[in-house]
């Protein structure tokens, strides 16, 4: 965990006023402790996306959240799909040629 000044002197470009913008917008969630944000591990990688994106990349602050959901459809896809290849792989084996000849012939 790390508290909101910590994180800005880890990150080289990060300014404090930005990450309190994106904290207020909902960008990233931090939790409270004592009535300070602290950034999990999650977090903390969250806002350096954040900090790629708009720094580096000069993605303008308002596009920023269409970028982050898209980021994030695709992040529960991924489960999803990993999900769904783990309970394909728990079936007996005519289900599962069953549904990778499905597959194949898509």
């Amino acid at each position: 965990m790390m508290r909101l000044d910590e994180l800005v002197a880890a990150i080289e470009d990060l300014r404090r006023e930005d990450l309190e913008t994106w904290i207020h917008a909902a960008l990233v969630a931090p939790r409270e402790d004592t009535g300070a944000p602290v950034f999990d591990e999650m977090e903390c990688a969250r806002v350096r996306l954040i900090c790629t994106l708009h720094y580096d990349m000069d993605i303008e602050v308002d596009t920023l959240p269409i970028i982050l959901d898209l980021i994030d459809q695709l992040h529960e896809t991924r489960h999803q799909l990993h999900r769904l290849s783990n309970a394909v792989l728990a079936q007996d084996e005519d289900i599962r040629s069953a549904v990778l000849s499905v597959m194949k012939n898509r």
